[in-house]
């Protein structure tokens, strides 16, 4: 069975949804795909949902927030009515665990360590500011009030209509007018335009079959394994309540056995994660023998002073989780992208492409949106 949109958008995690949303508000005929039935990748919120023991409690599994100095994401907060959920983080600062103590980080050192990079416009827009007057960058994060699945919640209400899960595309290629996209199940899609909102690796095959090459090169991007797990306690079995958002830890990988390489205090960096009297802890935990929340639980209570068993542990293991890149990646994708002119319009977009926080991802999508609009002639 054969359908026809104006734009289709491969791809429904923020990047996808924040593409079809600027989309959609320029009047565009689109279709909103996904090969899950749940839309937001790899942003994912439990939330209290009735009596129980995580009643009271909000876990993440994915990121927890972005930062403070990205405009991208919040600006699509405002657009989409959700501006007053947006809230500050409580606590600041943050910690290195040396291995012996917990020892503080300058402003920004944690960041650096876990690998966090500062979008160099926003970087010079506040070194202007510090030279005036005397300010320093700031590296605070924000989320929203009952977590990161606030946003895609919001986008997906206003893009319901157009959402279509559970259809992965399989292949793209040239048709009459645009593209003739390939979805499991055997159906296809006729579009005048497609945005690939996909992991690097997806795009790069699809691309690649489209006629371009060059594409081949965007696989080069490695997705590492990534494992957060959520702890609950009772105020009463910390030693004393941590200073700051959390601690990154010195630990060399593979050498010293050990489990935690980052750990967050949910509970104190933003509002609203846990009941009072208690407290919820977020670790971000290398490959381990065995349960990932068991190990995180036997080495945070030597560093934070825990005594007895959390009250529940939840764990989230994503396989390809955050991506990186080798060196050239930016080149290759600028070369690829010069190549899709030549084509009818074809855009890429995602954290494989233009960096891996949340606001990285919208802002990618929204980009891609407005180029497509300009191809078509409808901005």
């Amino acid at each position: 069975m054969a359908v026809s949109a104006t734009v289709v958008v491969a791809g429904a995690g923020l990047a996808g949804l924040a593409a079809a949303w600027e989309l959609s508000r320029a009047g565009a005929n689109v279709a909103l795909l996904d090969a899950e039935r749940r839309p937001g990748g790899m942003v994912v919120t439990e939330r209290p949902g009735g009596p129980g023991e995580k009643d009271g409690f909000v876990v993440e599994g994915g990121p927890d927030g972005f930062l403070a100095a990205e405009p991208d994401i919040q600006e699509l907060a405002r657009d989409a009515g959700i501006g007053g959920r947006l809230v500050d983080q409580l606590a600041s600062g943050s910690s290195l665990w040396t291995g012996q103590r917990l020892e503080p980080l300058a402003e920004g050192q944690a960041a650096a360590l876990l690998g966090i990079q500062i979008p160099s416009d926003v970087r010079a827009q506040h070194e202007d500011v510090g030279a005036q007057h005397a300010a320093p960058l700031q590296f605070g994060f924000r989320s929203f009030a009952t977590g990161m699945l606030d946003l895609v919640e919001a986008l997906v209400a206003r893009l319901a209509p157009v959402f279509r899960p559970a259809q992965g595309v399989t292949g793209l290629a040239p048709a009459t007018r645009g593209w003739r996209l390939s979805l499991n199940g055997g159906s296809t899609v006729e579009a005048e335009a497609v945005i690939l909102a996909l992991p690097a690796w997806a795009a790069a095959r699809l691309v690649t079959g489209a006629g371009v090459p060059a594409a081949r090169h965007l696989d080069d991007v490695i997705y590492y394994p990534s494992t957060t797990v959520s702890l609950a306690y009772r105020s009463d079995q910390l030693a004393a309540a941590p200073a700051g958002t959390g601690f990154v830890s010195a630990a060399e990988w593979g050498e010293s056995g050990a489990a935690v390489r980052a750990c967050s205090y949910s509970w104190l960096k933003y509002p609203g994660r846990a009941p009072p009297g208690h407290a919820l802890i977020r670790a971000f935990v290398g490959p381990v023998d065995g349960d990932p929340a068991a190990a995180a639980h036997a080495e945070l209570a030597g560093i934070l002073g825990i005594r007895g068993s959390p009250l529940w542990s939840r764990a989230f293991t994503w396989p390809r989780g955050l991506p990186r890149y080798k060196p050239g990646h930016a080149g290759h994708v600028a070369a690829v992208r010069e190549r899709l002119t030549r084509l009818a319009p074809l855009a890429i977009a995602g954290a494989g492409f233009d960096g891996a926080g949340v606001s990285a991802c919208v802002k990618s999508g929204r980009e891609a949106a407005r180029e497509i609009l300009h191809r078509l002639g409808q901005v």
